[in-house]
């Protein structure tokens, strides 16, 4: 079943196009990762799918319905981002709160559901990540990659449809980033999800389906076996040449909106 879809999806910034007629289309229980060289739109499309950038055209399906983005309300737009839970590369934890208390703070404030049934998740959840004994400790008393586990519980805690994911290993050390590859691999087994990555291992490893995006346009598409181990297109075969060198920086302007 098609959960989301876009079709001819353009974004531009300050009359630079971003995004550039992009189509795509996720699964339910599907895993997607985009990958691609600096500034080829990948975190700029994922910030679209939950609206927190308003494409300027195409169109956008939620179970094959089209959503009037252009004009939703304040309760519409919310809704719609209930649907998709975003993960973000700094993980966007509230400094003041606990773990626990930043896994509680959506379903309570947002969702308005009582505060024992939100306790009873929230622990099973940050259980699930491997946090059970974390639960009181602040922000500032936790790792880089025990922050990110409090920022996929939190994303959880809301019941998510899908689950989107903005590069959420590349502030952490190589340990926390191994750490955070396995948790996302037991998530795929039952959580649809679309990753922005700049790692190939971890694309290779998590992934249903790879997708190479360069200047807001798709290059390749498929097994993540095809795309990244016998790519058909030569630019999809350049890309992964210089991927292995080393060539292409770590650093991705998307992390600027692009």
């Amino acid at each position: 079943m098609i959960r989301l879809s876009t079709r001819q999806l353009t974004k531009q910034f300050h009359g630079t196009p971003i995004l550039q007629g992009l189509s795509l289309e996720f699964r339910e229980g599907e895993t997607v990762t985009l990958v691609g060289p600096s500034g080829s739109g990948k975190s700029t499309f994922l910030r679209c799918l939950n609206l927190l950038e308003i494409p300027d055209g195409g169109s956008l399906r939620w179970d094959g319905h089209e959503l009037d983005y252009r004009n939703f309300t304040a309760h519409e737009l919310s809704l719609h981002r209930r649907r998709l839970g975003m993960v973000f590369q700094q993980f966007n934890l509230f400094p003041h709160l606990s773990a626990l208390a930043n896994v509680m703070e959506g379903p309570v404030q947002v969702l308005q559901e009582g505060l024992e049934e939100v306790r009873g998740r929230a622990v099973q959840l940050l259980e699930r990540v491997g946090l059970g004994k974390h639960l009181g400790h602040y922000p500032g008393q936790l790792s880089g990659g025990q922050k990110q586990r409090v920022a996929i519980a939190r994303a959880l805690a809301m019941r998510p449809a899908a689950l989107l994911l903005d590069e959420v290993t590349s502030a952490l050390d190589v340990e926390a980033s191994a750490e955070i590859h396995d948790l996302l691999r037991q998530l795929a087994q039952t959580t649809t999800m679309v990753a922005v990555t700049h790692d190939l291992n971890f694309a290779r490893n998590i992934s249903d389906r790879v997708v190479l995006l360069e200047h807001g346009q798709v290059v390749e598409e498929g097994p993540p076996q095809q795309v990244l181990g016998d790519p058909t297109s030569e630019r999809a075969r350049v890309f992964l040449a210089r991927s292995q060198s080393g060539s292409l920086s770590g650093q991705d302007c998307d992390r600027k909106g692009l």
